[in-house]
């Protein structure tokens, strides 16, 4: 098994395909959208098999993938197939805004997807525009009920923006009156091209809880499963259930089970790090699996205490700038 050097065991990874995306969500990128990098640049397929079971081996069992918006990559499907018989990986969930994965639903259910996180940040279509610079609403719509349609868990990502979609937090809540899905709001990070849009974060957990309690007085909090990022709570009767993930506020890092490879093959032990080796490099250098293992060790075992101290210890001390596609959502 991996542990770091606090004691935590990390037994998941965050696998980021592609830096691409057919989106230009507000939080993510400026609207021109950003320079990604050369096909050549990114892990190729066979690079990130071999990675997946390397890290499988050391006793990763849970894989989500991510991008950018992991389906614009081609031949994206052939390579789920092929890490979904890996023996010894459990669970391969996936990240994706949803706008072209409707028809893809079926396989996605037969090949074994435990579970979609989809991106959906508002259910009004105007404000859906503004927020993510692209008329695609419709599209996020019918990926909805195609995975309550297949029985795939679903989790909808909602990401709290100042004057922007908090207008739409009851509504999005409301969902889980009649639908089993987990509603998800997410504080707003500086992983956006440019860094913070506001000089402090008017929208953290507590402000959060604190307007979804007027709505709903009787909401109850729930037992939070191990290792999760969201405080998570239930209305009585509903079907669905709301979490609250204080992203930016960092107050779950004491159990954090992650780590997160970037399109670029870097390795990020946390996500506010600016990346400690980059496994790309490794293998394209003949690196053997026992150096590749012993490359991972080394640097678990010198991860940060949280959030705080990684975004402390980035590089010349600069400061959060990149796009959260970069690095993976």
């Amino acid at each position: 098994m991996l542990y770091d050097n606090h004691g935590r065991k990390i037994n998941y990874v965050r696998l980021a395909v592609t830096d691409r995306c057919n989106l230009r969500c507000f939080y993510c990128m400026p609207e021109e959208g950003i320079n990604y990098v050369d096909k050549h640049d990114l892990l190729s397929y066979e690079e990130m098999i071999r990675l997946v079971e390397l890290l499988v081996d050391m006793g990763i069992d849970k894989v989500r993938i991510t991008g950018g918006e992991p389906f614009v990559r081609r031949d994206m499907m052939d390579f789920l197939r092929h890490i979904s018989k890996i023996s010894g990986l459990k669970q391969i969930n996936i990240t994706t805004n949803g706008t072209t994965t409707a028809p893809l639903v079926p396989e996605l259910k037969a090949i074994g997807i435990k579970s979609i996180n989809l991106s959906m940040d508002t259910l009004d279509p105007a404000r859906f525009f503004e927020i993510t610079r692209r008329n695609v609403f419709n599209e996020v719509m019918n990926t909805f009920h195609a995975l309550l349609e297949h029985g795939i868990q679903t989790k909808i990502n909602a990401v709290v923006m100042d004057g922007k979609n908090t207008d739409d937090l009851i509504p999005m809540a409301e969902l889980t009156k009649n639908h089993p899905v987990s509603v998800r709001f997410i504080e707003e990070m500086p992983f956006n091209g440019e860094g913070n849009h506001y000089q402090e974060l008017h929208w953290n957990h507590r402000r959060i809880l604190e307007l979804l309690k007027t709505a709903f007085p009787n909401l109850e909090k729930l037992t939070d499963p191990p290792n999760s990022t969201s405080y998570n709570y239930q209305v009585p009767g509903f079907k669905g259930d709301i979490g609250i993930i204080a992203a930016y506020s960092r107050t779950f890092c004491g159990t954090c089970n992650r780590i997160r490879i970037t399109p670029q093959g870097g390795l990020r032990t946390c996500l506010y790090d600016n990346g400690v080796f980059n496994i790309r490099d490794l293998m394209r250098q003949g690196a053997s699996d026992q150096q590749i293992r012993d490359t991972f060790v080394t640097a678990l075992g010198n991860r940060a205490k949280d959030g705080w101290e990684a975004e402390k210890n980035r590089n010349f001390g600069l400061p959060v700038t990149e796009s959260m596609a970069t690095i993976g959502g």
